[in-house]
């Protein structure tokens, strides 16, 4: 078992929450139960999967939610590509959250791999 808080990509993701809800706090009020919704949901989604997948008992196990924590990351990229299509979001603003959710992918991958070595 690992202790999730010590996790940087947890970190990162937690961090990333929150920018993710500050970013669509801007969404027009008839998306609040539509994307904005969904969106913020996928962001929290990597952070729990990852919180979940540290509390397994084997690294095998960790690894199938780190698989669904990345699931969760390219719907989140997927749907700022959709705010930004629908001019929620600037192109900056989607660029820097893009780089972002990258990143965060990229650590968890990184992750994976230090965890099968030791499967």
């Amino acid at each position: 078992m690992h202790n999730f808080k010590e996790l940087k990509v947890w970190q990162k993701a937690i961090d990333f929450v929150v920018e993710i809800y500050k970013l669509s706090d801007q969404f027009p009020e008839k998306e609040k139960f539509g994307i904005t919704s969904q969106l913020r949901r996928a962001a929290v989604s990597i952070s729990c999967n990852i919180s979940e997948g540290a509390g397994k008992s084997s690294n095998k196990d960790f690894n199938r939610f780190l698989e669904m924590a990345i699931g969760s990351a390219n719907e989140v990229e997927n749907l700022i590509i959709i705010c930004n299509r629908l001019r929620y979001i600037k192109d900056e603003d989607s660029n820097i959250a893009i780089d972002k959710i990258h990143e965060i992918r990229k650590m968890i991958v990184g992750f994976q791999k230090t965890l099968k070595s030791d499967i």
